[in-house]
C-alpha cells in the first residue's frame, strides 16, 4: 500500500505546475549534483511584452550544454526583442528564433542532443530543433502549457518555469501570432539585472475629422495685404 500511495504522489506531481517541479528531483547516485532553485547563476529571467517576468530554473546537471549555450546567447543580449513565433494553444510557446519563422538561429554551431531524465510537463522549458535531426539545436526553445511526455527523449529539456507562468499562459497564440509577445529582455540572475519595466505604451494617431460636404467645392482662400505706411518725404538739403 506505501508503494502505490508513494507511487501515486509522483503521478500527481509529474503533472503538477512548476511550483511542484522540485518534488520530483531527487539527486541520484551518479548524476551531476541538482543545482540550488535560488542559486542564481542557473535562473534565466524572461521579461516578456505581455506584462511581467517569467522565472526559469535552469539544470546544467541534465542538459549542461544546452544551458551553457542559453546563457552565452542571453549574456550577448541575443534573445532581446525576439518573438514567440510558434504558440499552439494547449500545447507550447516557441522562441528564440531572429528570423521569426522557424528557420533561424544563432550563428554559433548546432547542439548535440542532451536527452534526459526531465519529462515534458507543464512549465518545463526544451530545446528546439529542425525536424528529425536530433543534433540540430541551436538558440530557439519552447515552454510547455501542458504535459506532454510523448516529447520525452525526443527532446532537451534543460530548465522549468518556477515563476511568473501566468505570463507564459498569456502569450499571444498563432502560428505566427497576429501580434506575437515578444522577449523585451533576457538576463542571468547573477548578472544582477534591474527590475521588470513594461514596455512603452503605444497610442494611436488621432484621426482628423473632414467636414467637407460632398459635392462641395473647397472655398478659395483669400489673403488679404496690408499696405505698407508711406514713408515721409526726405526734406529737401538747404544750400
Amino acid at each position: 500500500m506505501r508503494f502505490i500511495a508513494s507511487l501515486i504522489l509522483c503521478v500527481s506531481a509529474l503533472l503538477a505546475g512548476p511550483a511542484s517541479a522540485q518534488i520530483m528531483d531527487v539527486q541520484i547516485t551518479g548524476r551531476a549534483p541538482l543545482p540550488s532553485q535560488t542559486d542564481p547563476e542557473n535562473l534565466l529571467y524572461l521579461d516578456l511584452s505581455d506584462g511581467g517576468r517569467v522565472t526559469i530554473w535552469l539544470r546544467p546537471d541534465a542538459a549542461p550544454l544546452m544551458v551553457e549555450r542559453v546563457k552565452t546567447l542571453t549574456r550577448q543580449h541575443f534573445y532581446d526583442g525576439l518573438t514567440f513565433h510558434r504558440v499552439i494553444d494547449g500545447f507550447m510557446a516557441q522562441g528564440g528564433d531572429p528570423k521569426g519563422d522557424g528557420t533561424g538561429g544563432s550563428s554559433l554551431p548546432d547542439m548535440k542532443a542532451e536527452f534526459n531524465f526531465l519529462p515534458h510537463v507543464r512549465g518545463a522549458v526544451s530545446s528546439a530543433r529542425e525536424g528529425d535531426k536530433e543534433d540540430s539545436a541551436n538558440s530557439q526553445f519552447f515552454i510547455m502549457f501542458a504535459p506532454r511526455l510523448s516529447l520525452d527523449h525526443k527532446y532537451t529539456v534543460f530548465g522549468r518555469v518556477i515563476d511568473g507562468m501566468q505570463y507564459v499562459d498569456a502569450i499571444a497564440r498563432g502560428e505566427p501570432p497576429a501580434h506575437p509577445t515578444k522577449i523585451l529582455h533576457a538576463y542571468i540572475a547573477a548578472d544582477h539585472p534591474p527590475a521588470y519595466t513594461p514596455p512603452p505604451v503605444e497610442v494611436a494617431p488621432v484621426p482628423t475629422l473632414d467636414l467637407t460636404l460632398p459635392g462641395a467645392k473647397p472655398a478659395p482662400m483669400v489673403v488679404k495685404v496690408k499696405p505698407a505706411p508711406a514713408k515721409p518725404a526726405k526734406a529737401a538739403p538747404k544750400k
